[in-house]
Order: C-alpha cells, then sequence, then structure tokens
C-alpha cells in the first residue's frame, strides 16, 4: 500500500467541516478535534493558508479513512500505523500489519477502504463460534460460566473467538478453562492499571482528550503484552538452560 503523496493527484480543497461530512456515514463519532489530534500525531499533514487555515486534499481524506478503519476495526495503535505508513513513505514495502491484516502496497483508495470495512468485526452464534474455534459445547458454557468470554444478546464477538481457539488448543493439553481464571483476574488487573493511567485525559469532556485516552490505552495494552511475553519467553528459556 502506497501512501498517497501530495503531488501525486491534484484535487478541491475541503475545509475540516467539509471532511467530517465525507467521513460521516462511515465514521459518525469523528470530530474536528480527533483530526486535528491525528494531525498532531503526524497521520495527516493538510495544507496550511497563509492565514493558517487547515485544506484537506483527496489524499488527506484517502489517508484519514485508512487510519481510522484500521484502528476501529483491527484495534492497532497510531505508533503502528504511524510507523507501518512512515515506512510506505520512505519507499519500503512492508507486506503486512500487525495483527494480521494483510495489504499490499498499493495507493490507499475506495477499493482499499472497501476491503478494511468488510474487515469490520463480526457478531457471531454460538454456533459459528464452536465451527470456527473447535470449542465443543461443553467448552463454550465453561468458558462463559469462568467468564472467559461473554456473549451479548447471543452473540460473540472477534475477541471471543480468539479466546475461544486458544481454549481449545490448550484442552488438549489437559488446561481447562477452570485453570485460566487467573488470565481473566490478570486482565481485570491490567485494566485497571490503563484506566488509572488514562484517567486524566479519559475524564475531560473534549473528543480530542477521550481519542487521546483511548490511544494511550492502547499503547500501555501493547506494553503489557509485550512484558508479559518477555518474562514467560526468559522462563522457557530457562528450561533448556
Amino acid at each position: 500500500m502506497a501512501a498517497v503523496q501530495p503531488e501525486r493527484r491534484r484535487s478541491a480543497a475541503l475545509n475540516i467541516g467539509e471532511v467530517l461530512a465525507t467521513l460521516a456515514e462511515d465514521f459518525p463519532s469523528m470530530t474536528a478535534s480527533k483530526i486535528r489530534f491525528l494531525e498532531d500525531k503526524g497521520l495527516i499533514s493538510p495544507h496550511r493558508t497563509p492565514s493558517g487555515y487547515r485544506q484537506y486534499a483527496d489524499h488527506d481524506v484517502d489517508r484519514l479513512r485508512f487510519v481510522l478503519a484500521l484502528q476501529r476495526d483491527q484495534y492497532l495503535p497510531l505508533k503502528v500505523i504511524k510507523d507501518y505508513l512512515d515506512a510506505i513513505d520512505r519507499g519500503e514495502r512492508p507486506e503486512s500489519l500487525p495483527g494480521g491484516l494483510s495489504i499490499a502496497p498499493r495507493p490507499v483508495s475506495d477499493e482499499l477502504g472497501a476491503q478494511l470495512a468488510a474487515s469490520r468485526p463480526r457478531r457471531l452464534t454460538e454456533t459459528q463460534l464452536r465451527a470456527e474455534s473447535g470449542a465443543s459445547a461443553r467448552l463454550v458454557e465453561a468458558m462463559l460460566s469462568f467468564g472467559l468470554i461473554t456473549a451479548e444478546d447471543g452473540r460473540f464477538d472477534e475477541h471471543a473467538l480468539t479466546v475461544a481457539r486458544s481454549c481449545a488448543a490448550l484442552v488438549a493439553h489437559g488446561i481447562e478453562p477452570r485453570h485460566l481464571r487467573p488470565f481473566q483476574t490478570a486482565a481485570e488487573r491490567e485494566m485497571g492499571l490503563i484506566e488509572r493511567a488514562v484517567a486524566p485525559s479519559a475524564s475531560r469532556p473534549d473528543s480530542a482528550s477521550r481519542a487521546r485516552a483511548a490511544e494511550e490505552a492502547r499503547e500501555l495494552s501493547e506494553a503489557f503484552m509485550t512484558l508479559h511475553r518477555a518474562l514467560v519467553h526468559g522462563m522457557i528459556s530457562r528450561m533448556d538452560g
């Protein structure tokens, strides 16, 4: 996916209100302050008039759609998305993004937007959850009873599918859901740490602050996961010592 360069094409300049109107159907909660937040993070760089007004070209809107879709649908931190786009801007050709979404380097376009929209998290029935994870009805019941997964209106999200696949693999090694309750407890404690860390931004009423809090929470989550992997892998490596 090649990031669209400003000189690649010319189009009528849009003001921030027109950009919001363009994005409204796919991203109804988008606000001007959120767009400015993404600009502050270096994700977009709209042209500035001599008087300081922002002017957005088509390539800016395309890039916004790409960033917002990945953030919403793939739960990727902005830093990960920015690193990917920066690599493209340097002429590199990364084949995929973290999280498993494979994207061939090409311009951000309506076609790519449609692909990302099609990859939105699904809501699965229990039958679909069992079929795609390999979990038995008994295992699903156990995961629900121990709080490892939850259902909303009888449907499960993609996170529940990931948990179910992991539990199905662990059951094959004799590790049952009742053994995994500490993982749920640890996740709840981590979320408590995250909530306390982002509270100063999350408590503010403006959307830019809430966006900043959500992004900080994603970054903290990634740091927690990296720490967990490092600790466990360190212990495993000592098994060979």
